[in-house]
């Protein structure tokens, strides 16, 4: 007969008792007396409250054993980084909630030597003197993009919200309706030019705006002319609006300054690659925008920043603004974007390790073969594994409505339901993120690495196997 809950009340052991059991001297000695004590605490006042509540918690064991064990759990998850490795099976390229863009090898490996050392971040080696942490990517950016200068800052909301600031404060922003996007996070675009201090003047309709609307909204009050290219959605239909070189010629007509915020950013023509045309830094420069900002950790493929290029006399201004100071990036991420724009020098090099385009471009063929592979893998599991034709999104606010081509690996378990095994893949070690539709957990592996594979069938593995609910596994530890 089981034992009951008041006689199991009873012999819960004291904490002193606890410490003392050598099941937990490596836990003290790895995360000190304080934190084992605290969670021998939790352990034991978790456990005697759910006996007042008449309940009989499942124990393995004797029960002092058992304290010691989740005691241990409990220390694990504590111990556990919160912003930890995941592996993105969504076939969502560019998944904002599991951090964009992957750096390339290159990128990661100067991340490490800056965050390890001490580095030139702003001092001039042959001088001695101090310098500017720009020199270590505008110079690149001008050499890849035929800009006059260029600058970076910690992202594309930020670099906007700096050229309105600089460029245009207590002055007037003319944007075709059409335009006024949100980016993200609720934050919009109509709101950014008002937090830079400036005036916003609304052109056009929401599906039409013609240049004599840019023409007609001019005045000596107008500082600047800004285009915002719509990277998050496509309007299609009865629409129509005027090119870039035609703003151009009309600032240049009226002396006001033409700003082209290109969001995701594309340093290559992707219609190369079997991908739909998205506009790139080269044409905004080729067409004479004075201003053009763009995202390094969208389709450029870096860490997350806001790149700024185009004429000289606008970019100082912006250098000058107090503002810069608050948006400037860190020395890792400077790191990471210098290496990656150095891979850009050779187009084909980029295409092959920057990991964004190379899953981009990957091939129909190389996915289904991955997919094979990870089904062969798991099908002694005794799951249902089906392989499917499916499509990945490009993701990130990213070419909307493209849709990639790709071989999907379909499963179901007999006696766990997708959304509970999704959820322990989740919470476990490598975290692993699929997608559940109709009751089947997907995965898509345009997004997973040859070298993850194996690790994606474990962790499947571990979440399907008779222990998996509990021990530990299947505990949440934080989904977000």
């Amino acid at each position: 007969m089981a034992e009951q809950p008041p006689s199991l009340l009873r012999r819960i052991p004291k904490i002193d008792r606890v410490l003392l059991e050598p099941a937990l001297a490596p836990l003290l000695e790895r995360h000190g007396r304080a934190m084992v004590t605290e969670a021998a605490r939790r352990v034991t006042d978790d456990l005697r409250a759910a006996l007042l509540q008449g309940e009989a918690p499942a124990l393995n064991g004797e029960l002092l054993a058992a304290v010691c064990a989740r005691v241990a759990q409990r220390l694990d998850r504590a111990a556990r980084r919160s912003l930890r490795r995941a592996i993105n099976a969504t076939g969502v390229v560019l998944h904002t909630g599991l951090g964009r863009a992957v750096l390339s090898q290159a990128a990661a490996d100067a991340v490490s030597e800056a965050a390890r050392s001490h580095s030139l971040l702003e001092v001039d080696p042959e001088s001695g003197e101090r310098g500017s942490r720009l020199a270590h990517v505008s110079g690149l950016l001008r050499e890849l993009t035929g800009a006059e200068d260029a600058l970076v800052v910690n992202n594309n909301a930020a670099a906007v919200l700096l050229a309105i600031s600089a460029l245009s404060a207590g002055r007037e922003v003319v944007i075709s309706r059409g335009q006024l996007v949100e980016i993200g996070g609720s934050f919009r675009i109509p709101d950014v030019i008002r937090s830079g201090g400036a005036r916003l003047v609304e052109v056009g309709a929401t599906n039409k705006v013609h240049l004599w609307d840019y023409e007609d909204a001019l005045t000596a009050e107008t500082a600047l002319l800004l285009r915002v290219h719509p990277s998050n959605f496509r309007m299609v239909g009865f629409t129509e609006e005027p090119s870039l070189e035609e703003l151009v010629a009309l600032g240049r007509r009226r002396g006001v300054p033409v700003m082209d915020d290109l969001g995701s950013g594309a340093l290559v023509d992707l219609t190369r690659y079997g991908l739909v045309a998205e506009p790139t830094v080269h044409a905004s420069v080729a067409a004479g925008a004075d201003v053009i900002t763009f995202s390094g950790d969208k389709l450029l493929g870096g860490p997350q920043a806001g790149l700024v290029i185009g004429k000289k006399v606008f970019l100082d201004r912006m250098k000058r603004h107090p503002l810069m100071r608050v948006v400037r990036l860190d020395k890792m991420t400077l790191a990471a974007l210098e290496a990656t724009l150095r891979l850009y020098r050779d187009e084909a090099r980029a295409m092959r390790e920057i990991p964004t385009l190379a899953a981009l471009s990957a091939s129909p063929a190389l996915i289904a073969a991955r997919a094979e592979a990870l089904a062969r893998r798991l099908e002694p599991l005794g799951l249902e594994v089906r392989l499917e034709a499916g499509v990945s999104q490009v993701g990130g606010g990213s070419l909307p409505g493209e849709a990639l081509p790709t071989t999907l690996v379909c499963l179901r378990s007999p006696s766990t339901s997708a959304g509970e095994l999704a959820r322990r893949l989740r919470t476990g070690e490598p975290s692993v993120w699929g997608r559940v539709h109709r009751d089947r957990l997907v995965f898509d592996l345009r997004t997973v690495g040859e070298d993850e594979i194996e690790e994606m069938a474990r962790a499947v593995q571990a979440a399907t196997g008779p222990a998996a609910g509990e021990n530990g596994h299947g505990a949440s530890h934080g989904d977000g």
